[in-house]
This record gives structure tokens, C-alpha cells and sequence, in this order.
């Protein structure tokens, strides 16, 4: 799949396979505890900390004080725990300093990061935003980038028992909060949106009776998945995959599968989630072929535009974006399920 303006790189295929307002808890959890972002601190106060991941081990001396994220949505994490980056890598959307509304909420009136671009990474405008942290958990970072960036400033990469752009958004925020000297404050966010997970699934119990399923309508063509935050968070909240998707998917990654038109009845399921990448005209949500499948006559799919606040906070899946995803996500999917098909899901903006 070629990269486009219209469409996801391969990267945001690999990623697309989730959840307003936080609670109390999680407001205090993400409460900023340095003043504009800085981090202060030195070697002493559980410093210096040492992280393994897939390139080897970084140890960071002393608190992080100017943070540059290049993994797609590390900067949700790192605002939540209080500190604001100074560079950003942008995924999609377009958002000014690559933020999505719930992170641009997290910066309050923090200054803005510089946007670095998807693409390839731009070590000279790294370099000039002189980092004392570079974070690139949720990345593809080769061997050859995470040694130009290291010699920048010391480079968290990717954890080695991951595939590239898929770390847990639980494993996401434990990692980048020892970086930050914030492990503690991390696992009480982990806590808080698990303890939400487990309330959706107490309040709906016919999540575990039901399957789901995610695919994206990426300019026409049609992906399933597997893995990614969307397929785990549906695993998260009871849902299992349908037996024809599963059987779909081999090898350790359970890389994304291409449906061509003629095989779109594996799209049958109790709750279907479609991304709407690209043209609307071109999604195979308009076709016939796909408004003719049981799952859409009875109403159970939710269709995701792929700039709507949902598809974005789904995606995301980050400390910041899971409460608003859930919000959005479980009255819906309750109503996909419920037997009844006169029932209306209500649109995704």
C-alpha cells in the first residue's frame, strides 16, 4: 500500500486495529507537576533510570526536562503524565502541534510542540529542538535512526516482544513514565482506565456473548484486523473476533488482511467498526454489496470518518483519548447488540 494524502501510511494500516471527560482520579493522575512542562529534577530523586527495549538499554541520567516524541502518539502519554513535549511527530488529522483536542485540553497554556513530519524523521530539526529525552515507544525506529537519534539525546525505542506499532497502551504508559521519573503516576492512570474497561463490561454483559470486528474502508479497498488498539480494545470490553475473520490471520503478527469485494461477507458480526479513510464517495460503505450484509441491515455497524473525534480517540488509544473513546464507543456498540433492529446507532461526526 503506497503512502497518499488521502489514505493512512502503512504505518497507520498497522495501527488502525481503543475510548468525554475523565473522572476525578484520572484528572488528578494526568495533573501537570511541573510548572510549563520543564520536568526539573536531577539524578537522586530515582534517577538515573535505565529502559531495555528492542535496540538495546538507555539510561536517563536525570529528570527529562525537554521531551521530543517520535513515536505516532507518544505525546498523548507523555502529556498526560504532566510534561509538555517540545516536538511532536505528526500521524494524522493536521492538528496544530500534531494535538488532538483531549491532548491540546492536557496542554492547557503550555507552549505548542513543533510538528515534525510522518514520513522520515528530520534529525536536524531534532537536534535543534536539543532534546534531553527522545521518546519513540509507539514506533518503527530501525537500528540505523535509533543510533542517530540516540547520539542526539538518550532514545527510549520501541520494546523488542512487540511488532512495530502495536505496544499495549498499558506497557505504553509504564515505560514512558519511568523515562519520566513518573512510574507511580503511570500505574494509577493504568489502574483508573482499566477500572473503566471493566465497568463498561459489569453494565453490558452481552459484550462477552457477542463478537466484533475491525476493518477500515481505506479509499475504496477493504482491511480487517487483528491486532491494534481498536481489536484490543473490543477484546478489552468482552468482545470476540467471528470465526471467518479469525481464520484470516496467521503468522505471529497477524499482520492486516486485504478483503477483496467478493470476500466482504467476513465482515459479519454482532458490532462492526469501519474506518472511513479517503474519498466518502469511494467507501465500500456506499456500495451495495456491503449495505446488502446482515451486520449493516440490521444496523450493527458504526461507521468512523476519518477525522471524527472518535475514530481519532479510538485510534489514539492513549491515557488521554481511551476515556473519551469508551464514551463514544459503548452506547453504541450497546445498541449494535441489543437484537432489536429498528434501533438506530447514532452517527459518528
Amino acid at each position: 500500500m503506497s503512502r497518499n494524502t488521502f489514505g493512512p501510511s502503512r504505518s497507520e494500516i498497522s495501527r488502525r486495529g481503543l475510548i468525554g471527560g475523565a473522572g476525578a482520579l484520572l484528572l488528578a493522575a494526568c495533573a501537570p507537576s511541573e510548572g510549563g512542562g520543564s520536568g526539573g529534577g536531577s539524578a537522586g530523586d530515582g534517577f538515573p533510570v535505565r529502559i531495555e527495549h528492542k535496540h538495546g538499554t538507555t539510561e536517563i541520567p536525570a529528570r527529562p526536562k525537554r521531551v521530543v516524541t517520535v513515536g505516532l502518539t507518544d505525546q498523548d502519554t507523555v502529556l498526560a503524565l504532566g510534561t509538555a513535549p517540545v516536538g511532536t511527530r505528526e500521524w494524522f488529522g493536521g492538528k496544530d502541534g500534531a494535538l488532538w483536542p483531549w491532548a491540546h485540553e492536557a496542554l492547557g497554556d503550555r507552549e505548542v510542540p513543533t510538528v515534525l513530519a510522518r514520513e522520515e524523521l528530520e534529525f536536524e530539526r531534532i537536534a535543534a529542538l536539543e532534546p534531553d529525552l527522545i521518546v519513540g515507544v509507539n514506533s518503527g525506529l530501525n537500528e540505523q535512526e535509533y543510533k542517530k537519534l540516540s547520539g542526539l539525546a538518550p532514545t527510549v525505542a520501541q520494546p523488542a516482544e512487540f511488532a512495530n506499532f502495536s505496544v499495549p497502551w498499558q506497557d505504553m504508559t509504564g515505560i514512558i513514565g519511568r523515562a519520566l521519573g513518573k512510574k507511580e503516576q503511570a500505574d494509577r492512570m493504568v489502574a483508573d482506565i482499566e477500572s473503566r474497561f471493566e465497568q463498561a463490561k459489569s453494565q453490558h454483559p452481552g459484550f462477552a456473548n457477542s463478537t466484533g470486528l475491525l476493518a477500515t474502508s481505506i479509499s475504496g479497498q477493504v482491511w480487517v484486523y487483528a491486532e491494534g488498539p481498536a481489536p484490543r480494545t473490543l477484546r478489552s470490553l468482552g468482545f470476540r473476533m467471528p470465526e471467518a475473520a479469525k481464520n484470516l490471520f496467521s503468522g505471529e503478527n497477524r499482520e492486516p488482511v486485504q478483503l477483496s469485494k467478493e470476500r466482504l461477507g467476513v465482515l459479519e458480526s454482532d458490532a462492526l467498526l469501519l474506518g472511513i479513510y479517503g474519498s466518502p464517495e469511494e467507501s465500500i460503505s456506499r456500495r451495495d454489496i456491503y449495505q446488502r450484509l446482515d451486520t449493516v441491515e440490521q444496523g450493527r455497524d458504526i461507521k468512523m470518518p476519518r477525522e471524527s473525534e472518535l475514530n481519532g480517540a479510538v485510534s489514539f488509544a492513549s491515557p488521554l483519548s481511551l476515556p473519551i473513546a469508551l464514551d463514544g464507543l459503548v452506547p453504541r456498540l450497546a445498541k449494535a447488540i441489543d437484537g432489536d433492529p429498528s434501533t438506530e446507532v447514532e452517527p459518528v461526526r
